[in-house]
């Protein structure tokens, strides 16, 4: 029989899997997801359970599988994924950054867990590790906002300071500075991952400041609602936002996971599974666009379309030299382009963005 188990957070330091005494061989391979926010939020966390459930679909009474929502980064974590393991979930796939130590401690005492961990860098023997290049995405929408921007003003709503996230502010201003020269990026930093009010707050701010586009790496649709109140434009966040903006979104970047997590499964349940290192983008399936709206004018659609094939076919990269860091050192030659390892630990800001990268 399919299960499948919804954990309030307030109950993370002592849940128990209820009716998960078999696993593996002996009955459904038992798949457990733990989330940093709700599945509710309409963005990171919406997306990686829709791959949940996509899962169920393809495997039927053959899976359970098992989430709990709204997890803390840190020792919280920790506690919540022993707890899965040994409930005698096969395969638990962890999907924040913050979840990387954590991980690998809880990996070390369960050998025989299969664990995979969504944008870290550290593996084992039983951890793997997945990502999508979500700054491919990043390109195309600033290709469209350095077009549209009528105040030469764009604001971008961040994270926290990890690579993941400077990797996407940067890509997304050289392809806005690309197509117009005048562009500025105004950024604020909100420290949350899905915080509607932080994140409404922070719109508001960069709306004072003058900017008529807004991008976000948060998760909730909040800045994509004020941008439709205030009449200016916004991008969709790892979903299709359109109902919350349907006259602010121009597009957005998307995230697909169900057919990494199907296919992780079933590695477990036909014994192939092993470590890995997944970091996928357009071409793979693994970042989508969303459809392009009706307030984009023609050309601008064919050249984001032109960006988005060629992506897709690796003959565009966007980190493709001549590019300098902030302080005018030079980064990338011309035609050079950035490896894998550098664009993983990203820690500066290219040149021409404004304002002091946090620590």
């Amino acid at each position: 029989m399919k299960l499948t188990k919804t954990l309030a957070a307030a109950a993370a330091m002592g849940f128990a899997l209820a009716g998960a005494a078999t696993a593996g061989s002996h009955g459904p391979v038992k798949a457990g997801f733990i989330y940093v926010g709700p599945i509710g939020d309409l963005g990171w966390t919406w997306t990686h359970d829709q791959g949940r459930l996509a899962v169920e679909a393809e495997f039927g009474d053959s899976v359970e599988t098992s989430y709990v929502e709204s997890v803390p980064e840190g020792a919280d974590a920790e506690r919540v994924m022993s707890q899965m393991a040994r409930a005698g979930v096969d395969i638990i796939f962890t999907t924040s950054f913050g979840y990387m130590d954590p991980t690998i401690n809880v990996a070390a005492d369960f050998p025989d867990v299969a664990f995979e961990h969504a944008t870290g860098y550290k593996r084992a023997d039983n951890v793997s590790t997945y990502s999508a290049r979500f700054y491919e995405g990043r390109h195309v929408i600033g290709l469209v906002a350095g077009a549209m921007t009528e105040t030469n003003k764009v604001g971008y709503i961040a994270s926290f300071p990890i690579p993941e996230v400077v990797r996407g502010i940067n890509a997304a201003y050289l392809a806005a500075k690309s197509v117009n020269p005048d562009v500025e990026f105004k950024i604020v930093w909100v420290y949350t991952w899905f915080d509607p009010g932080k994140e409404a707050d922070a719109a508001n701010a960069l709306i004072e400041q003058g900017v008529d586009v807004i991008m976000q790496h948060t998760d909730s649709p909040a800045a994509m609602t004020i941008a439709e109140e205030k009449g200016i434009y916004a991008f969709g966040q790892a979903s299709d936002m359109s109902a919350f903006g349907p006259n602010a979104q121009l597009t957005g970047v998307t995230d697909i996971w169900g057919p990494y997590y199907i296919a992780r499964v079933r590695a477990v349940m036909d014994g192939t599974w092993e470590s890995t290192d997944t970091w996928d983008g357009i071409g793979a399936g693994m970042v989508g666009i969303a459809p392009f709206s009706d307030q984009i004018p023609a050309d601008v659609k064919a050249m984001a379309q032109a960006a988005t094939d060629a992506l897709a076919a690796g003959t565009l990269h966007p980190f493709t030299g001549p590019i300098n860091k902030q302080d005018g050192s030079v980064w990338l030659a011309e035609g050079e382009i950035a490896d894998d390892g550098t664009l993983a630990g990203m820690n500066f800001y290219v040149e021409g963005i404004d304002g002091e990268l946090p620590n």
